[in-house]
């Protein structure tokens, strides 16, 4: 078992309610925390760190002390893929520190070869735990997709959530005004990116089968700042 001191930022027990508890919190992962933590664990750490960014109980660190700290050595316990919006950072969103998770945005949260392999790296050879796709309300990306909206490469960017918009049944105009359409969207493209990172990565498949990750979505709601994760 690990304990909290050893283990923080990566299990739901960080509260950081007094100056021992905070110094607590600001403690990177260690590679033995990291070890000892299940997927269960990292992803009980990443709601337990939306709830105090909800409440306004976010632990402030000094940074730069992490910094020196993870200089030779880091052990993520997640990854998240989310998008790039400005308003959706997943370090904030989940109050972690530096660290404590991988990144990977991208408009919209979907996966290719790219991201996939980056998944494996994460997982695999670095350590993580869980995989969480982070999508959120009134995705840009999502409404593009709706309406087809042709620009650029990011006309050919947008195709990726042609079956997130079929998999849709909201009633009413197909177009992004429907703004129940357009969650629905954002919704099943999370669910679907999620089943994808297994359906495409048979390293990332073999280890959720064996326990050793989850994968599972979320959603992240920019009026309130909480994130909902789906069963």
């Amino acid at each position: 078992m690990f304990s909290r001191r050893t283990f923080v930022g990566a299990a739901a027990v960080l509260a950081a309610t007094g100056t021992a508890q905070a110094q607590d919190a600001c403690m990177v992962i260690s590679k033995d925390a990291q070890t000892a933590a299940t997927p269960d664990a990292a992803i009980a750490a990443l709601k337990a760190g939306n709830e105090r960014f909800v409440a306004g109980k976010s632990v402030n660190c000094d940074l730069m002390s992490q910094v020196k700290a993870t200089a030779t050595g880091q052990y993520p316990v997640a990854a998240v893929v989310g998008c790039i919006d400005s308003r959706v950072p997943p370090e904030l969103v989940f109050d972690q520190k530096l660290g404590a998770i991988f990144a990977a945005r991208v408009a919209g949260n979907f996966v290719n070869t790219d991201i996939l392999g980056s998944l494996e790296f994460a997982c695999k050879l670095a350590g993580a735990k869980a995989i969480v796709v982070l999508g959120h309300t009134d995705c840009g990306a999502i409404k593009g997709a709706v309406d087809q909206a042709k620009l650029g490469n990011l006309t050919e960017m947008l195709k990726n959530f042609d079956p997130a918009v079929a998999a849709a049944k909201t009633d009413g105009e197909r177009t992004s005004k429907n703004k129940k359409l357009v969650q629905e969207v954002a919704d099943q493209n999370a669910k679907l990116t999620a089943q994808l990172i297994l359906a495409r990565s048979s390293v990332l498949k073999e280890m959720a089968d064996k326990k050793q990750i989850a994968v599972v979505a979320a959603m992240h709601d920019l009026t309130t700042g909480k994130v909902t994760f789906f069963s």
